[in-house]
């Protein structure tokens, strides 16, 4: 079962903030010099090392969705794991066994 986007609930209480974000998401996350792929398993990665379980969950959907394969959803938690340390593969895995 797929859970909701948690900030749908924003589309009644404050649909322009709901504008705002998802403005700024595809401002920063659209095919440019990187492609939308890459930068959405950045943003996976920065989700991890802040223990972002959610996050880390949505942007690995993102990410197959524009074509990652599990293999780089995994080399870049190892990526994070050099840098941010094992406590970013926690959050990571625990996001990721729905997902893979």
């Amino acid at each position: 079962m797929m859970s909701e986007h948690p900030l749908k609930m924003l589309e009644k209480c404050d649909p322009e903030l709901l504008d705002q974000v998802q403005g700024s998401g595809s401002f920063a996350l659209s095919d440019g010099a990187l492609s939308e792929k890459v930068k959405l398993l950045m943003a996976l990665a920065l989700d991890a090392s802040r223990g972002a379980v959610g996050g880390v969950k949505a942007l690995a959907k993102e990410a197959m969705d524009a074509g990652a394969t599990k293999d780089e959803i995994l080399e870049a938690v190892r990526v994070t794991n050099f840098v941010c340390g094992v406590g970013s593969v926690y959050t990571a895995a625990h996001a990721l066994r729905d997902v893979m």
